[in-house]
C-alpha cells in the first residue's frame, strides 16, 4: 500500500455491456486463430481497448479505406452499419465478421418501418455517431437527427412525429425533450429505444458514487455513454474525475486514508480499472 493509503472499490455493474463483449469475443476468436481481420471503426470508444487489439493483429479502417478493399474479412462493431455498407462488402466480395448488437439491429429495423410508411423520423442522438449514421441509413439519410432542442424549428416541424432514441442517450433527458415536444402541440408517436443496460446503470452509478470520498471514472474520450455516465457521476458526487488512462491521475487529487470509487462506461474494460486500481493503491 502506498503512502496515502487510499481505499479503492471498483464498481461491480461498471464495463462492458454484452453487445460490446460479444463484438471483442468475435474479433478475438479469428485473431487467436492468427488470421488478418480489419474492423470499421473503432470497435469501441475506448483507445486503451483498441490498442490491445491492434497488438494482437486487429486492423482498424476507415469507411473510405472499407470501400477499397476486396476479399478480406471485416467486422462490423456493435454499433451496427447502414445498409450502404453491407452493399459494399457484397460488391467488394468481402467476407463479414457482423457483430451489430441485436438491440440495435432492431431499432434500426422499426427505423426503417417507420420511413416506410410514410411517417416522420425524428432521431434523438448524436451527430455523426456510428449508431445514428446506421439508423439514418435506413431512412436514406432523410431522418432528422438532433442532440438538444435548440437545433429544432418547434413551430415549423410537423404536428406529428416518431421518435427514436440513440441506445446510449440519458434517459431522463429524453423524457424531457418528448414532454416539451407534447406541450408544444406536437403529436409525439414515442419509442423507447434507450437500452435497458445502460439506463440501468445510471441509476447505480448514482447511488455508488455517493459512498465515497472520492469517484474516478475511466472511459474513452470519445464515448457518447462515458459522457453521459460521467455526468451522473458528478451530479452524485462534485469530487469525481474523469480519466482515459493510469498517466491522467494526478495524485493531488487524494488525501490521506481517502475512499475512492472507480467507475466507468460501457465502452471501458475491466482490465483498465484493475489497473487504474492498482496504480491507486499504490500513491
Amino acid at each position: 500500500m502506498g503512502k496515502l493509503k487510499l481505499k479503492v472499490e471498483i464498481d461491480k455493474g461498471s464495463g462492458f455491456c454484452f453487445g460490446v463483449v460479444e463484438a471483442i469475443n468475435r474479433a478475438e476468436s479469428h485473431l487467436d486463430k492468427g488470421e488478418r481481420i480489419y474492423c470499421l471503426g473503432q470497435i469501441v470508444h475506448n483507445e486503451e481497448e483498441v490498442g490491445r487489439l491492434e497488438k494482437k493483429g486487429m486492423i482498424t479502417i476507415s469507411h473510405e479505406d472499407f470501400k477499397n478493399l476486396k476479399g478480406v474479412k471485416v467486422l462490423f462493431r456493435a454499433h451496427g452499419e447502414p445498409p450502404q455498407s453491407y452493399e459494399i462488402a457484397k460488391k467488394n466480395g468481402i467476407e463479414l465478421i457482423d457483430a451489430s448488437c441485436p438491440i440495435v439491429t432492431r431499432l434500426q429495423q422499426r427505423v426503417k418501418k417507420a420511413y416506410e410508411n410514410g411517417e416522420n423520423v425524428y432521431i434523438y442522438g448524436k451527430h455523426n455517431h456510428p449508431e445514428v449514421i446506421g439508423l439514418l441509413g435506413q431512412t436514406d439519410n432523410k431522418a432528422v437527427v438532433f442532440q438538444d432542442l435548440n437545433e429544432l424549428d418547434i413551430e415549423k416541424m410537423p404536428r406529428e412525429i416518431t421518435l427514436f432514441s440513440q441506445t446510449t442517450r440519458d434517459k431522463r433527458k429524453y423524457a424531457e425533450v418528448i414532454d416539451i415536444l407534447k406541450k408544444a402541440g406536437i403529436k409525439v408517436k414515442v419509442n423507447n429505444t434507450i437500452c435497458g443496460e445502460v439506463a440501468n446503470r445510471q441509476p447505480e452509478i448514482r447511488e455508488f458514487c455517493k459512498s465515497f470520498d472520492k469517484v474516478v471514472f475511466v472511459a474513452g474520450k470519445k464515448s457518447s455513454n462515458g459522457k453521459v455516465l460521467y455526468g451522473v457521476c458528478e451530479n452524485s458526487n462534485p469530487n469525481a474525475y474523469f480519466v482515459s488512462s493510469v498517466a491522467e491521475i494526478d495524485s493531488s487529487w487524494f488525501g490521506e486514508n481517502e475512499t475512492v470509487g472507480i467507475c466507468g462506461a460501457t465502452s471501458t474494460p475491466q482490465w483498465l480499472m484493475q489497473e487504474v486500481k492498482k496504480h491507486l493503491e499504490s500513491l
